[in-house]
Parts: structure tokens; C-alpha cells; sequence
């Protein structure tokens, strides 16, 4: 059947098809499997199921949970065997008890508050960057524009987020991280915007911001979210968000994929003031310039989802986050209401940063494996869709 559909690119097409059903019910089924694997090791199936895999392993886990209740409710089954009577001994421990039980839900109650508050602003800012990843490369192709030109606008990309991820933490901690989450998003969000403009020098500036705001996403986010979780006195609980934002990051990227898949094939690339494509192109350095300047459709669908959701992150960050600092910020605003104390300028952090490299061997090798790690995986974005589009 296949040597039959040759000359015919539907029956191809109808070929290709249960095989990518496969993978899909395939993926489908792991995904399900993965949930299930994940909710039940949880607290939660424990709070909604009874017990969990790991107490019926290991019954101390367990009794360490009720270990509270246990104290708190111990007392009051001892004075009821004695009618009336009170033992005196036993009042100390039962509030005791009570109030470490009650500080227990209480702190539990201000990390999920926590969490939701922390978790929509992030998985959206996440959601903005996996919507563009798959389509940058191809869009600058499908404008006209040699491998050699695309290379340069990554570099421009990788190269603004070295220069200015160096600083722009430190100057989040001095000024304020949730101010810095907020121009992350607009700064993102004007990047997503030159993306409709079929011109080199703004595309250039396109990624140049898109630098910047990558720094911002992967260093600010996780500095508010650690000192939120000081200021609220619940670091107990620092490992669980974490974990939660991962996980809801790895399934917002599944989405993502998705939906900007759709979204891309839903219609053709084509000039804003007009129905057909490219008319008369400029020649320029083996690239392509042409009379239309502004697009819209094809490739340009998952941005424009993705300035959407960027609009949406930082209008909650502004409205449900609190704005933190960095710990020199904080110590030097409270001695200098005592009169002493002088404020730190914003490369301190910087400078701290470099001293402590430059000192420390495990901190030196952790950043030489980090950069290994993501230079490989820059290659990778890169080459991937011309590889992609050779096998087909």
C-alpha cells in the first residue's frame, strides 16, 4: 500500500497515520501511568485514600503523623476514666499537644495558599516560553532567511542571556524580584511581538529581549518562591513546591506542545495587509526582505498565544504576589532604621557570587557541568528542526 500511495501524498499521509496514533496512545497510556504513580505516593492519596505506600512499609512513618493528635487527645480519654476529676499533670500536655497540632495545620493551610498563588503566575510564564521554543527556528526559515542568519539571531538570543543573566539576579534582589517577574513578562512579551515583523534588525531586538527575559524566568521565580517560604516560616515546606512546580512545568509542557501545534497549522502565514505571500524580495546577506513587513498566522499562532499568557502572568504576579527581597536588602533596611549599616549597590550580589566561584571547588565544578549540560542543549534547539525537516 504504501508503494501505491508514492505519487499520492494523502494515501502517504494515511500511511503515516496509525503509526503516529500508536505513539500517541502509547504516550497517552504513560502519561496516565505517571499520574497514577505520582498521586499515589503523595500526601494527598494518604488525606483522600487512608494510607500510604510508605506507612504500610513502615508503620513509624505513620505513627508519626498521629504522634500529635495522639498527645492532644490522650488527656482527655485519661480524665474521662476518672469521672469528673482533673489531674493537673496532664493540662501541660494537652496543650501542648493541641497547639502543636494547630500550628500544623496552620503552617500546611499557608503553603497551599502559597503555592496556588506561586504556581499560577509561574506555570503561566512557563507556558509562554514552551509555546515558542519548537517555532522560532522555523519561523525565521519559513520568512526567507539562510541557516547562517538564523544562527546569528541564536547566538544574539544565548549571548544576551549570558551578558545580562551574569547581574540582572542581583539587581532582582535590590530592587525587588516581584517588580523584575513583572518586566519579565512585558519584556517577553514585546519579544513575542517582533516576531510579526519580517525585519532582520527587529528580529534581532526580538532576541535580545527574549535573552533577557530567560535570565529573568529561570533565576527570579525561584528567589521570590524561596524567600516567600522564609518570610511565612514554612522552608519545611520548600521541597514540596518545588517538586509540585516541576511536575506542573513537565505537564504544562505537554500542553504547550500541543495546543501550539494546532494552533500553527490552523491557518497560513500571510502579510497583514494582504492575501498572498512575499511579493518582491530584497536580497539581503542570504537572507530575504521583503515589501511586507507585518504577519500574522502559521507560526506566529504560538506567540501570539503566548502574549496572552504573559499579559495574564504579570497581571497576577502584580496583584497576588507580595514583593520581596533579596537577604542584604532586607538586613541593610532594618540597620539603617537603628542608624547603622550602609545599602549594598546592586552588582554586591555579583560580586559575592564570583568570590564565592572563584573559592569554592564544588561550586566551580556545578557550574562547569551546568554549562556543559545547557550548551549541548542549545545545539540541540538549534539543529533540531533542520534535521526534522531533511527527513521529510
Amino acid at each position: 500500500p504504501i508503494c501505491r500511495g508514492r505519487g499520492n501524498p494523502s494515501a502517504h499521509r494515511l500511511s503515516v497515520l496509525p503509526t503516529m496514533a500508536n505513539y500517541l496512545l502509547i504516550f497517552a497510556i504513560s502519561l496516565v501511568i505517571n499520574v497514577v504513580v505520582t498521586f499515589r505516593s503523595s500526601d494527598k492519596f494518604k488525606l483522600y485514600c487512608g494510607s500510604s505506600p510508605r506507612d504500610q512499609e513502615d508503620p513509624h512513618n505513620k505513627r508519626d503523623d498521629e504522634d500529635i493528635q495522639d498527645d492532644a487527645t490522650s488527656g482527655d480519654d485519661k480524665k474521662g476514666g476518672d469521672g469528673d476529676e482533673e489531674d493537673p499533670l496532664l493540662d501541660p500536655l494537652l496543650k501542648k499537644g493541641t497547639g502543636a497540632l494547630d500550628t500544623k495545620l496552620s503552617d500546611k493551610a499557608r503553603h497551599s495558599a502559597l503555592l496556588r498563588r506561586y504556581l499560577m503566575v509561574y506555570l503561566l510564564a512557563a507556558l509562554s516560553d514552551w509555546l515558542q521554543g519548537p517555532y522560532v527556528y522555523a519561523l525565521y526559515d519559513e520568512y526567507g532567511y539562510s541557516q547562517h542568519l538564523i544562527a546569528v539571531l541564536f547566538v544574539a538570543g544565548f549571548g544576551s542571556s549570558m551578558v545580562f543573566g551574569s547581574f540582572i539576579g542581583g539587581m532582582a534582589d535590590a530592587c525587588g524580584r516581584r517588580k523584575f517577574v513583572i518586566l519579565f513578562a512585558v519584556i517577553y512579551a514585546l519579544s513575542c511581538v517582533t516576531k510579526h515583523f519580517k525585519n532582520f534588525h527587529i528580529l534581532m531586538l526580538g532576541r535580545l529581549l527574549g535573552g533577557v527575559a530567560t535570565s529573568l524566568l529561570f533565576s527570579v521565580f525561584d528567589s521570590w518562591l524561596i524567600r516567600a517560604h522564609a518570610d511565612a516560616g514554612i522552608k519545611s515546606y520548600l521541597s514540596k513546591s518545588f517538586s509540585a512546580a516541576a511536575y506542573g512545568n513537565s505537564l504544562v509542557a505537554i500542553g504547550a506542545g500541543l495546543v501550539a501545534n494546532k494552533a500553527a497549522n490552523s491557518n497560513k502565514l500571510l502579510p497583514f495587509f494582504g492575501t498572498s505571500e512575499s511579493n518582491s524580495d530584497v536580497a539581503i546577506d542570504g537572507g530575504a526582505e521583503s515589501e511586507d513587513l507585518f504577519y500574522t498566522g502559521g507560526y506566529l499562532n504560538p506567540f501570539d498565544i503566548a502574549l496572552v499568557a504573559l499579559i495574564l502572568c504579570g497581571c497576577l504576579a502584580a496583584t497576588q504576589w507580595e514583593e520581596n527581597y533579596g537577604d542584604s536588602k532586607t538586613d541593610n533596611k532594618n540597620e539603617s532604621n537603628d542608624g547603622h549599616g550602609k545599602e549594598l549597590p546592586w552588582y554586591g550580589a555579583l560580586k559575592n557570587a564570583y568570590t564565592t566561584t572563584v573559592r569554592s571547588r564544588d561550586i566551580f565544578l556545578c557550574g562547569a557541568v551546568s554549562s556543559v549540560f545547557e550548551g549541548s542543549m542549545y545545539i540541540f534547539v538549534f539543529m533540531w528542526t533542520p534535521a526534522l525537516k531533511g527527513l521529510t
